[in-house]
């Protein structure tokens, strides 16, 4: 049932789709701080499958003190996403328009456009915020999407989850984010910053991996 109180604003940055430019190390969105890593999880198509099902289900923002509610498919049953070429640079909205899936607690699947809220705290900051699914990709060897900030957070900015089965039959888990801190305690101590990033990295790859359990 939709909730009144949730807003339908757009992301509340400019760069959208940044996270998929591959020199987002080297010129980052103007004020903020990147982040990438990658992680190796498994090899074999069983693991890409298992990975994958995680990653769609919202597992990355339900780990360790994270939780989301509100979670709500884009109104309107026609929003597609955005898509991107090889720079990231946007281009016309990908088609992809699947059958709404469900999670075993009957959560919604990520998909295009859905809203979400999430709270929880990280390395013992609050990690409110409310969120948006930029784009969602499913491909043979594939999955992934981008979620970016909508309002409520102390961080604006983008983040883009990939699981791949790469040629030689690894399973890899990626994660690549861009953060401008919109709170003065942020904004002063960029050590802060990196070391949030670096503990979300941390939740999101217990979520994903058969590597933690617990």
């Amino acid at each position: 049932m939709r909730r009144q109180n949730f807003t339908d604003d757009t992301v509340d940055y400019a760069a959208v789709g940044a996270t998929q430019a591959p020199d987002l190390m080297q010129y980052p969105p103007e004020h903020s701080v990147p982040a990438e890593d990658a992680w190796r999880i498994g090899s074999g198509e069983e693991r890409f499958a298992a990975a994958s099902e995680l990653l769609l289900s919202w597992a990355p923002l339900r780990s360790g003190d994270l939780s989301i509610s509100d979670v709500r498919p884009a109104s309107g049953g026609g929003y597609s996403g955005v898509g991107f070429d090889a720079e990231g640079a946007p281009v016309a909205p990908s088609r992809l328009e699947p059958e709404q899936r469900f999670a075993v607690d009957g959560t919604p699947f990520v998909s295009p456009g859905a809203g979400v809220r999430l709270h929880g705290k990280v390395d013992g900051h609050r990690a409110d915020a409310e969120l948006r699914v930029i784009s969602v990709f499913e491909e043979p060897r594939r999955v992934g999407f981008i979620l970016g900030t909508v309002g409520h957070s102390i961080v604006s900015g983008e983040e883009l989850f990939i699981v791949e089965w790469r040629d030689n039959d690894e399973v890899w888990f990626v994660v690549r984010a861009f953060d401008r801190p919109t709170v003065p305690s942020y904004r002063l101590f960029a050590s802060r910053l990196r070391r949030r990033r670096r503990a979300l990295f941390t939740q999101y790859l217990r979520a994903i991996s058969p590597l933690y359990t617990s």
